[in-house]
Formats: C-alpha cells, sequence, structure tokens
C-alpha cells in the first residue's frame, strides 16, 4: 500500500489510481450507452433495413470486435480509434429503393486508385453476409 501524506491524506499514487478509475467508469458508461444507443436504432428497423443492420452487426462482433459501436447521423455505425468505419444507413431514413453498407477513409479497402466504399441491398442473401464479413474483415487490417 502507497503511503499516506504526511496530513493523512491520499497520496499522490492513491489520488492518480483513482482519477484513472473514474476516467474508466465514464468510459465504459459511455461505451455502454453507445453500445445501447446503436441496439435501439437497429430495433428500430423494419424489412431488409433490419436484417442488413443486424447481420451487419453479427458481423462486426464476430469479426471485428475491436470496434466499437457508435450512431453515425442516427444510424447504426462502428468506429476504430473514435472514427467511424463502418455504418448501415436505412433505405428508410432517406426513404430511398435500398439501404446500404458504406465504409469511411479509416478502413483499408483501398484496390487500386478506385474502389467501391458502398454496398447496396435490396434483400440481403447467404453469399452477401460472406461478402460483407471478407469487407469487414479486410477493412479492419
Amino acid at each position: 500500500m502507497t503511503p499516506r501524506n504526511d496530513d493523512g491524506g491520499f497520496s499522490k499514487e492513491e489520488r492518480a489510481a483513482m482519477k484513472e478509475r473514474a476516467k474508466e467508469l465514464k468510459t465504459n458508461a459511455k461505451a455502454e450507452e453507445a453500445a445501447a444507443a446503436v441496439a435501439e436504432k437497429i430495433a428500430e428497423l423494419k424489412g431488409v433495413d433490419r436484417k442488413v443492420a443486424e447481420a451487419l452487426d453479427k458481423i462486426v462482433k464476430e469479426h471485428a470486435p475491436d470496434l466499437t459501436p457508435k450512431t453515425y447521423y442516427g444510424m447504426p455505425g462502428y468506429a476504430k480509434d473514435g472514427k467511424v468505419l463502418v455504418f448501415y444507413q436505412a433505405a428508410s431514413k432517406f426513404d430511398t429503393r435500398f439501404g446500404t453498407v458504406g465504409f469511411q477513409d479509416v478502413a483499408s479497402i483501398d484496390d487500386g486508385s478506385m474502389f467501391p466504399v458502398a454496398w447496396g441491398f435490396t434483400d440481403l442473401t447467404d453469399a452477401d453476409v460472406k461478402t460483407l464479413t471478407a469487407l469487414v474483415k479486410k477493412a479492419t487490417k
């Protein structure tokens, strides 16, 4: 145990440890809140939007657990070092024909000087899940 100060208060080391623990609790609370917000946004979706968002969530949890859930313009997203790497934009959000899974510039999906950064979904097949899984894996390398 670290010795107390001369006045009987906490030592410099104890104060530093308490500050660090408070910071951890705050960070963990924010992470839990962000994860809950993403889960809530997914639960609000219907049909194909929900199917794709749930699949993306499952893929990230299984194959890219270092990414952190984070809403992105009110949609489910997943961040690396605080920056959104991949997100789902629901068709219902903008009344479009299809929803999209998009990747931001922190994703490692470069393939030459020109490459796609978003994929549209009108349905979700097993083959689509395999492709999306491969993309998430590549993006997080």
